[in-house]
């Protein structure tokens, strides 16, 4: 009986006894493994994410001087320990759960009536995955996830503004967020699998659309000087389950410069999505400014039918602003990152989530980075961050490598353990 009850935080087992587990009202169920997240208990994000806008302070400077003159051109920054007060007020993992910060974009790829118009579709919806992710134009840093931190939260998609983009301009009005059954469900999850190298994992789902997103990362950062770049490694697949298509897609790198002074983030490299069934394919490029002149934040995109060479939608404008797209018989299209409706993810309060979720394992980092009181701040990182580095000797000891609790390896990669495409 005590291995029939499966808590998901994978350290708490239901002992016999007569009473009902109060999880299976939350929406746990026996022997199902680790739940994506318990959608009852969540309510909109009310968490306010808009970084303080100001430049490096004076004695700042002084520490990122001596940091500085310490490192090499080119050097790895993994085993760094940077200043705390860098560090912006969430962890990565949460970070990368505002791709999804319009949902419904990402779900009207479903809505494509043919293979050109959902490629296009999930072209327009990547262009705008990632102006939520910066919150103010000053360069901070998320908190590294420590081994097995996870982050879960889910959207609630109106059905009304779920539609082909192609033709329907975007209505931001008249949606109602609180009825589930005009809305549709986008779950997500986030874990931290490994630590070195540091390989984050997220999984999102939406089962009504048959839609899912499997996608693994390793952050690689270098010291160029003036500035640290950070390459991510790695790549996600779009599954479009009704369609029985798969869209490939990997991820830009991101430059913060001018780290003396006011540090700003800019997208850089060449990105691709293809699908190998239906022949198509794209190009993204995050064009970094030229160091006279030139704009910021440029981004170019082609859409290419392999088969016959053709080119189908060009796309050009800045990840963070307009972005005008053109299809091949003459039309074009303007998207305005600024003024998208963003859709606010829902996610557990902290009193019930588990000492491994992002939110409740930096809580004290984060209260004590709102306060300005930068040496505590440092001082709770610091004891998480030794807590890691005790246990992981004290795996290398016993031999026992790591179990992540929602992500499989397999190959190369990394996968959901209970994918959509997997579900009977």
């Amino acid at each position: 009986m005590a291995s029939f009850w499966e808590f998901r935080d994978g350290h708490q087992r239901h002992s016999s006894g007569g009473e009902i587990p109060p999880f299976l009202s939350m929406g746990w169920t026996p022997n199902s493994g680790p739940d994506l997240v318990l959608s009852e208990d969540e309510k909109s994000d009310t968490e306010d994410k808009e970084e303080t806008e100001l430049g490096v302070m004076e004695d700042q400077r002084s520490v990122i001087l001596h940091l500085i003159s310490q490192l090499k051109l080119g050097m790895d920054l993994t085993k760094v320990v940077l200043p705390t007060f860098i560090l912006e007020k969430r962890s990565l993992l949460e970070m990368y759960a505002d791709f999804m910060a319009h949902p419904d974009l990402l779900l009207a790829i479903t809505a494509g009536a043919t293979p050109e118009e959902r490629v296009i579709c999930f072209v327009e919806y990547y262009l705008t995955a990632f102006h939520e992710g910066r919150k103010g134009a000053l360069a901070k840093k998320p908190y590294n996830p420590i081994i097995g931190e996870t982050f879960h939260c889910s959207w609630e998609v109106p059905k009304d503004s779920v539609k082909p983009k192609r033709t329907a301009p975007h209505s931001p009005h008249s949606h109602n967020h609180d009825h589930p059954s005009e809305s549709y469900k986008l779950r997500f999850v986030a874990e931290q699998v490994s630590h070195h190298p540091p390989i984050s994992c997220f999984y999102c789902e939406c089962k009504e659309k048959r839609l899912c997103v499997n996608t693994h990362v390793w952050t690689k950062s270098k010291f160029m000087g003036m500035s640290v770049g950070v390459s991510m490694i790695g790549e996600g697949v779009l599954r479009l389950l009704e369609h029985g298509e798969e869209y490939v897609f990997t991820l830009p790198s991101a430059y913060a410069r001018s780290i003396l002074t006011i540090p700003w983030v800019e997208l850089g490299g060449k990105v691709s999505i293809s699908c190998a069934k239906t022949g198509y394919s794209a190009t993204v490029i995050f064009h970094t400014k030229p160091f006279y002149g030139g704009k910021v934040h440029r981004v170019t995109a082609e859409v290419k039918h392999n088969p016959t060479n053709t080119i189908v939608c060009k796309a050009h404008g800045e990840w963070n602003g307009t972005l005008e797209f053109t299809y091949n018989n003459g039309e074009t299209k303007v998207i305005d990152t600024t003024t998208l409706p963003v859709c606010p993810k829902k996610i557990r309060p902290l009193e019930k989530q588990g000492p491994m979720e992002s939110r409740n394992l930096w809580r004290e980092v984060t209260q004590y980075l709102r306060l300005g009181d930068i040496d505590a701040a440092t001082e709770q990182k610091r004891r998480l961050e030794e807590k890691q580095r005790v246990e992981e000797r004290k795996r290398e000891n016993l031999r026992t490598p790591w179990q992540p609790k929602y992500f499989i390896q397999e190959g190369d990669g990394w996968v959901y353990f209970n994918p959509l495409w997997k579900a009977h």
